[in-house]
């Protein structure tokens, strides 16, 4: 599922509703119409959803890009200190170490908690490889740590296994 992070639109077209509701309320308390209490309650509302989306709008959704990072898919996170992410066949070791750093930034929250008494936030890399026909291997290249209560880029520790990156296929030169 695709969000657009660009929520401007929708705040402007919220506080326009707002400001009309706003108008209609005020018109309705001069003329003493008897729906004027449940315009507050609508004006009211419209202001809270105004308030959320442009909330939402500040940064809620954005990610650190990080330069020569690659795509990534989570497969598996715990919701506390373990994060399994896939990269491609055709990773090479500088990309790798970009996107476990963009990992380690866009998958840190404040909300995860240490479990089994660990204070490390952990995002392994992983790949499959099919070295024959109903095969798969998944091949874990290197991982991430970080303190789970640090959102300190600096403290990120990258580990990068060079056995599993000599089993990848190379990339075929053009």
């Amino acid at each position: 599922m695709n969000f657009p992070t660009d929520f401007s639109p929708y705040v402007q077209y919220s506080a326009i509703a707002t400001l009309v509701f706003l108008g209609l309320t005020l018109l309705a308390f001069v003329l003493k119409w008897g729906i004027r209490f449940r315009l507050v309650g609508v004006t009211s509302f419209m202001a809270v959803i105004t308030l959320s989306i442009f909330g939402l709008g500040l940064g809620l959704l954005t990610k650190n890009e990080i330069p020569g990072a690659i795509k990534y898919t989570r497969v598996y996170d715990n919701g506390g200190t373990q994060v399994v992410i896939t990269v491609p066949t055709e990773i090479t070791e500088t990309e790798l170490d970009a996107t476990l750093r963009q990992a380690a930034s866009n998958l840190f929250s404040y909300g995860r908690v240490g479990i089994g008494g660990t204070n490390e936030f952990m995002i392994r890399a992983r790949t499959l490889l099919h070295p024959k026909e109903g095969v798969t291997i998944p091949v874990y290249l290197g991982q991430a740590t970080r303190p789970l209560g640090e959102r300190d880029e600096k403290e990120v520790k990258i580990e990068i296994f060079p056995k599993a990156l000599a089993q990848l296929p190379k990339k075929a030169s053009v």
